[in-house]
């Protein structure tokens, strides 16, 4: 075999040898969900014209504080990028209010109207809130929103995500509807690594690549709304080019003009530069100017500090918003407990009482909690990392035990093997009121699954509810493992004597086959057996 014979087909020879076995098949011969239409489709009545809900993006109204009075309900702290992001976003949607009502009223004129887009550049450490601010903000007008992080991506023709693919996003996230997708909200996470280095050699792919692809998406340019690189896009487009007929030609792109980009990163390092710089020719008094700044070094941040960390100067001129998100401090992340409607405080609580425990958390938890999430280092993202080791044993423990309330304190942070050592001997305790209930519902599901009704004593409902204490487990585990059986032994004393209704005791409940044999043996003696029965135990 030689290497031609070995070497992989080229796109273009595929595609054409695809396109002659299609031209070979009936234009009716088969279809393909969301690939275009047959030839019976296309010779069936128009459907009705749906109107896009784009129509909502042009009845905006909302001023800055508006938005930002909604940030506030899910994000502490940040105010001033709130007050950026919400000024951006404001401009950005009346820009395209604008131009709409132009284009109704000049028609082609109004491409003569200049808007600079608002994209947006937000900087910052992990977990102050970034994503969750665009999310929010998405949510509030009404458009499509997609996130994707930057380091999936290579330059288009290479392996990797193409950029492109993120704008066909918004038309699946906007259920098909083309024009409200060109009103969308694009939010790329950690931009920092498309920062070329200075130091590689050869074809920076996924990097400089990247940005350059980027240039024409965050200004304006014509997406397919198809990859023509992948093969459902060659198939979507050769089935295309078979349909024929007199079909209403379809929207086959869609503009980025009206997109809003916003993008986002930690930018670990980029502070040295503006600290280098800053310090650059001080002397003096003003020496230790950059020192004194700290954290406040990125509030300083200019276009040639982004370019000296990596970026091309024409893809910085496309973010002319720059939003810096400042590191949350243990007060920070104790409100973002107390107050944020996303409280993972609020989270835990749920989860808690889906085993029928109340957990509540005390103030002096909540700042511990704080206190230790600061040290983490990965601001809000931490309270989940300290509360979930805090309270671990405890959420595999508690559950199926009498414990019916769990006061979570300073106390129980500070020695929480003693605090787990009290709660097992609680747990040791019957609940009498919460036993009895979970024996209701297992007689009431045992009756409508087999018809009979069954009867426990409260001597035997102690002595079951005790037992499910010691082994930790739940009531209805207990009696769901213990009387697995026994409708088997209770429909066939059902049938000999007729009887519905079954009372059981303390020693029926120790050993329920032993009851239930006894039983089965007596209904076989008539009425004299059920008189005996009835005086054993069970009623008739």
């Amino acid at each position: 075999m030689s290497d031609d014979d070995q070497k992989p087909p080229k796109p273009e020879d595929f595609q054409k040898a695809m396109q002659e076995m299609f031209s070979k098949m009936p234009a009716d011969m088969f279809s393909i969900p969301g690939m275009g239409a047959t030839a019976a489709a296309e010779e069936a009545p128009p459907a009705e014209e749906v109107p896009s809900k784009a129509d909502s993006v042009f009845d905006f109204d909302y001023l800055p504080r508006d938005i930002k009075a909604h940030l506030d309900r899910f994000v502490i702290q940040q105010d001033e990028a709130k007050k950026a992001l919400s000024i951006a976003v404001c401009d950005h949607y009346n820009h395209a209010k604008y131009r709409r009502a132009a284009e109704l009223e000049k028609g082609d004129a109004a491409d003569t109207i200049e808007l600079q887009k608002q994209n947006v550049i937000v900087v910052g450490p992990t977990g102050v809130g970034k994503t969750y601010l665009v999310k929010h903000i998405a949510e509030l007008i009404g458009v499509p929103f997609v996130k994707a992080d930057a380091t999936k991506f290579s330059e288009t023709g290479y392996v990797g995500g193409d950029v492109d693919d993120l704008v066909r996003e918004l038309v699946q996230r906007a259920e098909g509807d083309v024009e409200l997708a060109e009103y969308g909200i694009v939010y790329i996470d950690e931009i920092d690594k498309l920062a070329s280095k200075g130091e590689m050699i050869g074809r920076d792919v996924s990097g400089r690549g990247v940005q350059t692809t980027l240039l024409k998406l965050m200004e304006e340019t014509e997406v397919p709304l198809s990859n023509p690189m992948d093969i459902r896009g060659q198939m979507q487009a050769m089935m295309s080019m078979r349909g024929g007929g007199d079909a209403e030609p379809q929207k086959e792109t869609i503009n980025t003009r009206h997109i809003l980009f916003i993008v986002s990163g930690a930018f670990s390092g980029l502070e040295k530069m503006v600290k280098k710089r800053l310090s650059a020719g001080q002397i003096g008094f003003g020496a230790d100017q950059a020192d004194v700044m700290g954290e406040k070094l990125f509030q300083q941040l200019e276009t040639q500090d982004l370019i000296d960390f990596g970026f091309e100067a024409e893809f910085v001129g496309r973010l002319p918003v720059r939003v810096v998100c400042e590191k949350l401090k243990a007060k920070d992340l104790e409100n973002i407990l107390k107050y944020s409607e996303g409280s993972l405080l609020r989270q835990y609580e749920r989860e808690f009482e889906a085993y029928g425990i109340q957990a509540r958390f005390e103030a002096d938890a909540i700042t511990r909690i704080a206190e230790m999430a600061e040290k983490e280092n990965t601001g809000a993202r931490a309270l989940m990392t300290v509360t979930e080791r805090l309270l671990r044993d405890f959420k595999f423990e508690l559950p199926g035990t009498s414990v019916s309330e769990l006061t979570i304190d300073a106390g129980l942070i500070d020695d929480r093997e003693a605090r787990l050592k009290t709660y097992r001997e609680l747990g040791k305790l019957v609940d009498v009121e919460k036993a009895r209930s979970e024996m209701e519902t297992f007689c009431r599901a045992f009756k409508e699954k087999h018809g009979v009704d069954l009867v426990f004593t409260d001597e035997a409902l102690a002595k079951l509810a005790g037992e499910a204490a010691e082994q930790g487990r739940s009531l209805l585990q207990l009696c769901g493992q213990r009387f697995r059986d026994v409708q088997f032994g209770l429909k066939l004393i059902q049938k000999n004597t007729g009887r519905t209704s079954f009372e059981f005791g303390v020693e029926s409940v120790e050993d329920p086959d032993k009851y239930l044999s006894d039983l089965v043996v007596q209904s076989y003696g008539g009425a004299a057996g059920g008189a005996d029965a009835a005086s054993d135990g069970t009623s008739t």
